[in-house]
């Protein structure tokens, strides 16, 4: 593994990556887009259930999210009501 780490976006809770957990993440990208494509393609046949294949996509985008969450490990951020000052 790679010393060098992807800086990436400036967002809360995301810390520096890996060249390979971003390779790993871009792979899952392309795999969530090929099974997008698939459920659309089914989707859009006469006599399927639109809807169902309209889940089936909310399913897959909700898993690739969570895979990628796997890969990039967010973690919680600090909120200005957590710096409380003591009472007087």
């Amino acid at each position: 593994m790679s010393d060098q780490k992807h800086q990436g976006l400036p967002v809360a809770g995301y810390r520096p990556q890996s060249p390979e957990n971003v390779a790993l993440s871009n792979v899952n990208k392309a795999l969530e887009e090929r099974c997008i494509r698939q459920a659309e393609a089914i989707r859009d046949m006469p006599g399927m259930d639109g809807r169902m294949a309209a889940l089936a996509i909310t399913q897959i985008q909700q898993g690739f999210m969570w895979l990628n969450r796997a890969v990039f490990q967010p973690g919680r951020v600090a909120l200005p009501e957590d710096e409380q000052t003591p009472a007087a």
